[in-house]
C-alpha cells in the first residue's frame, strides 16, 4: 500500500491543537507528521482528533452481542459506532451462560484474526457478580467461577481482555491470577464495604466499571466502593455521561478527585445507537428507549444510547471540561488504562501510532472515522 498523505487544517494530536499539519501513513500507521502542503493525497477542513475507544459496549446497530455473539454482529456493532467516532471498542459481555461466554470468546478470536476493523478484544461484564447490584444482569446467570471460565479467561487469541466483577464474591487469590494473565480486573455491580474493594485493589483490580453505578456508595461512615474509587489515586474509572446514569455534578466532582488520566469515558451502549429502536429484547424483559434513556420492564436502566461523540461533547459542554482534555477521556485515557505503555498504539496522533483519527464538525459530530489509515465512515 502507498503512503498517502493526509493534511489536517486544524490537529490536535491528543496533546495540543496545531494548524496545518501533515501526516504521512503507510500500513496503518503515522510515519510522520510535518507542514510540507505542497504534496497531498487527503484534505480534512475540519478538526482532525484521535479515533474514540470504548472500553463498554453491548451493542449498537440493532445488534446485541449475548444474542448468539458472532462475527457479523461484531461488524454490524462496529459499523454502527464508527458514525460517532469509535475506532475501537471492547465488545461487551453482560451475565450470561458458559455456552454464550465461549461463543463470545470464539467470535473475538475470529474477528481479531479476520482484522476486522476496531475489535481490540471483549470486556466480561459478569457473571462473577453481586446479585444485591445485579442492575439489568439476570440473577439466574450470576455465580462462582468454574474451571470452564479460567479456560475462557486464560484464551490468548481474543485481544485485550476487560473483567467485571464483584469482589465480596471473588477472592483476592483470584483477582491475582487474573491480573497475572494480562487481564484488567475491574469492580461493579458490586455490594462490598470499602474493605472488601480495597482488598481488591491490593490484589490487582485497576478500573471500575460505570463509576456510582451498581455499587455501593460513599457514605460518611462507610465510603463503599465509591469511596475506593475515589481515593485511590493508581486506578481508573469507566463514567457514563449522558445525564441518565450518573448527575452531572457528580460526574464534576469524580474528575476533580482523581487524577489526570484516571477518569475515561464509555457509552454501556445498547442496539439502539444507529438506529431508531424504541425497543429491545433483552433476557426474557424488554428495554424501551424513552428521549434516549434506557429503561427495563422491571423498572432500571439497561444501557444506554450513549454514543462516544455525544459523550466528549457533554464532557465539554455540560462539565465545562476543555475540549482537548474531553477527546483525551475518549481517547488516551482508555488507551492508558487498557494498554501497557510500551505497547501504547492507539490514543494520540503522532509519529508511530496506528491512524485511528476522526474528521469532526464545529459541533464536534462526526464527518469521518479512519482506522489504520483507511476511511471507514
Amino acid at each position: 500500500m502507498m503512503p498517502i498523505r493526509f493534511y489536517a487544517q486544524r490537529l490536535f494530536n491528543g496533546k495540543t491543537f496545531l494548524e496545518d499539519q501533515v501526516l504521512t501513513i503507510a500500513d496503518g500507521k503515522i510515519t510522520s507528521i510535518d507542514q510540507n502542503i505542497s504534496q497531498i493525497d487527503i484534505m480534512a477542513t475540519g478538526l482532525v482528533v484521535p479515533g474514540y475507544i470504548d472500553l463498554q459496549v453491548n451493542g449498537g446497530g440493532g445488534a446485541l452481542f449475548n444474542d448468539s455473539p458472532s462475527v457479523e454482529q461484531l461488524k454490524t456493532m462496529i459499523k454502527a459506532h464508527a458514525q460517532f467516532g469509535t475506532t475501537a471498542m471492547m465488545a461487551t459481555l453482560i451475565t450470561d451462560t458458559l455456552s454464550i461466554m465461549q461463543q463470545a470468546a470464539d467470535a473475538i478470536a475470529q474477528a481479531i484474526a479476520q482484522g476486522v476493523p476496531g475489535i481490540i478484544g471483549i470486556h466480561f461484564e459478569g457473571p462473577h457478580l453481586s446479585i444485591a447490584k445485579k442492575g439489568t444482569h439476570c440473577a439466574d446467570y450470576i455465580r462462582s467461577i468454574s474451571a470452564e471460565e479460567w479456560q475462557v479467561f486464560s484464551r490468548q487469541d481474543i485481544g485485550q481482555v476487560i473483567v467485571t466483577l464483584a469482589p465480596e464474591n471473588v477472592s483476592p487469590a483470584d483477582i491475582k491470577r487474573m491480573v497475572a494473565l494480562g487481564i484488567r480486573v475491574c469492580l461493579g455491580h458490586t455490594n462490598a464495604d470499602f474493605k472488601t474493594a480495597q482488598a481488591a485493589i491490593d490484589a490487582g483490580a485497576s478500573g471500575f466499571t460505570h463509576l456510582f453505578n451498581a455499587m455501593s456508595p460513599l457514605q460518611g461512615r462507610e465510603p463503599g466502593v465509591v469511596g475506593a474509587a475515589l481515593l485511590n489515586n493508581h486506578t481508573s474509572c469507566g463514567l457514563i455521561v449522558d445525564g441518565f446514569h450518573v448527575d452531572y455534578a457528580s460526574c464534576q466532582l469524580a474528575i476533580q478527585a482523581k487524577p489526570q488520566g484516571k477518569v475515561f469515558l464509555v457509552t454501556d451502549a445498547m442496539p439502539p445507537v444507529g438506529t431508531e429502536l424504541t425497543q429491545f429484547a433483552l433476557y426474557d424483559r424488554t428495554v424501551y428507549v424513552n428521549n434516549g434513556k434506557l429503561t427495563s420492564t422491571t423498572g432500571e436502566l439497561a444501557g444506554s444510547s450513549l454514543t462516544m461523540a455525544a459523550a466528549v461533547k457533554n464532557t465539554h459542554q455540560q462539565l465545562g471540561i476543555e475540549l482537548g482534555e474531553a477527546i483525551r477521556m475518549a481517547s488516551l485515557y482508555p488507551a492508558q488504562y487498557l494498554y501497557h505503555h510500551n505497547t501504547l498504539i492507539r490514543g494520540e496522533l503522532c509519529q508511530g501510532k496506528q491512524a485511528d483519527m476522526l474528521v469532526l464538525n464545529d459541533d464536534l459530530s462526526v464527518k469521518e472515522t479512519w482506522i489504520a489509515g483507511k476511511k471507514f465512515y
